[in-house]
Parts: structure tokens; sequence; C-alpha cells
């Protein structure tokens, strides 16, 4: 029985347990740095989420002990840990085990609540989806979502996503989803954000030819935050259709209105992904007045 869950802190600073624990954090890796002469964050991992103890509710909880054994990924490095277990290596050995079959395969980084990744599963029975969340409730609620229409083309791995791109092998994933990953908005947090050089090479290399990395955010300095990224990644074509205005310096929390007022410049971004359902995510988004941003760099 699943009990005490990691439940990822928003970053949007509305809580105060994801200020204190962020601050804390990086004060832990600044000070480590000026103690061993090294820069801040040496030897550390940067991740894209902070950990803290929850627990799952009665539904929740009965769909984790209903269909865990069905759906969850057993590649972690040990009980309650994120990481990917040592000499583990995901493979289409691997995938011909896990799944029955050597279908295309796709996979969703931060899955969230399984809305998405749940509704495409079973629209594509002849595609394997797998879905990366840390969040305990966003994968108990996937696996009741998964398990009430006995989908059989779905897992879920809860584990840090960068490790376990890390740990696949060349060629083994058709494409890859990120849909409105933690912003981090805070410039002091940038570094935590999910789309990153290092995973991107990753992602390259595990993509086969002709394969898509989509990525989507409701956030302008996000989006920009893509562009600097993958734009100039060797390797990657963005293959956008659509010219979009966007500030070309980056904004923090506190200084995000003066964005408006900043030099814009002209860059390409896809139309909305017709394969992503509207979520409750982003139809908040939406109704906020929020632009979405959508991307498809695909592997050449």
């Amino acid at each position: 029985m699943r009990q005490d869950v990691n439940m990822p802190v928003q970053s949007d600073g509305n809580q105060s347990g994801a200020k204190s624990a962020n601050d804390a954090c990086d004060a832990r890796n600044a000070q480590e740095g000026r103690q061993s002469g090294n820069p801040a964050l040496y030897g550390r991992k940067v991740l894209s989420f902070v950990r803290r103890s929850a627990r799952l509710d009665a539904r929740l909880q009965r769909a984790w002990d209903n269909y865990s054994d069905v759906y969850l990924l057993d590649v972690n490095a040990g009980e309650g840990s994120l990481d990917v277990r040592e000499g583990f290596v995901f493979d289409a050995a691997y995938v011909g085990d896990a799944w029955g079959n050597d279908n295309p395969l796709i996979v969703e980084i931060g899955s969230g609540q399984g809305e998405n990744v749940v509704a495409a599963a079973a629209a594509h029975p002849d595609v394997n989806f797998l879905a990366l969340e840390v969040y305990d409730p966003g994968v108990a609620h996937t696996m009741l979502l998964a398990g009430k229409q006995d989908l059989r083309n779905l897992r879920i791995a809860q584990v840090n996503a960068p490790e376990l791109f890390a740990a696949a092998a060349d060629g083994v994933f058709d494409q890859v989803w990120t849909f409105f990953p933690d912003p981090w908005p805070k410039m002091r947090h940038h570094k935590r954000r999910i789309v990153q050089p290092e995973l991107a090479a990753d992602i390259h290399r595990t993509l086969v030819d002709g394969g898509a990395w989509r990525i989507a955010t409701d956030i302008e300095d996000y989006a920009l935050h893509v562009h600097e990224v993958m734009d100039g990644m060797a390797g990657f074509r963005n293959d956008g259709s659509i010219t979009v205005s966007l500030p070309v310096e980056h904004v923090g929390k506190g200084n995000a209105n003066e964005a408006a007022s900043m030099r814009h410049a002209d860059f390409v971004e896809s139309e909305r992904f017709s394969g992503r359902v509207l979520t409750n995510f982003e139809k908040k988004g939406l109704a906020a007045g929020r632009v979405i941003h959508d991307f498809t760099y695909r592997r050449v």
C-alpha cells in the first residue's frame, strides 16, 4: 500500500513551502560551492521539481493498489527513489518485455493527472505510451483513468525524466511530449527548467530518425527559453509554420510586467498540436488570457 507520497511543489510562489524549499536548496548548493571551491550546484542534480510529503486519498489509494502492478514500471533505484537504478537500459528488448510488442513508443514528460496521455493511448491502441511523472497523486490518477478503460498500451515510470533518457538506447522513442512544464519563473530558478541542452541531446539520441519533440507552454518567458535551447540545437529542425513575436530578454517573477516594453523579435512556432487534448490546466490558461506556444522539433 502506498502511503507517503512525493509531491512536487509548484514554483509559482503561492505556497510558502515551495519558496522555503527552493530557497533552502539554492542556499545549500551555494554554501557547498563556497566550501569546496567549486561552482554552486557542482556535483549535485539540478531537478525540475521539489519533493515534499503528502498522502493519497482513499480513491487514489485504491487505484494504486489495484493497478500499480499493471502500469507502473520497476525501474527505480529503490523504494521511494526517483533515480533510475544503476545498470538499467531502456532498449527495444525492455520495451518488448514491458509492452509485449514492438509498436511505436511515445513518451510524455510530466504527464500530470494523465488526461492527455490516457486519451492518446485510448485513441491509438496500436501505439505504446510511456508517462513520466514524479507526483504520486498524478501517477495514481493516471492509473485510475487507464484502468477504467483497461488500457494495455500505457505504462508509467515514476522517475526523474533526464535519468530515464540517459538510460535509454538510441532510437527507442518515436515522439517525446512535454506539455506545460513547470515554468520556474524566478530568474535564479531558470536552471531548473526541464528543457535544457543536456536533456535535448539525450532526446535527440533516443528519437528515431524523423521523430519529434513536441513542447507547449503558456508562459512567454519559457517560450523564449525553448527557442534559445532548441533553435540552434544540432540535429533538430524547427518544424513550425507560424511567426510569433517575443521579447529577446528574460524576465523573472519580479519584473514580468516589463516584458511588453522590451525589444521583440520574430520566432517560428507550430500550430496547436491536434493530438493534445484540451485539459483543465490549458483551459485555465486560456481563460486567464495567456497565449499557448507550441513547438515541434524534428530529429534530422
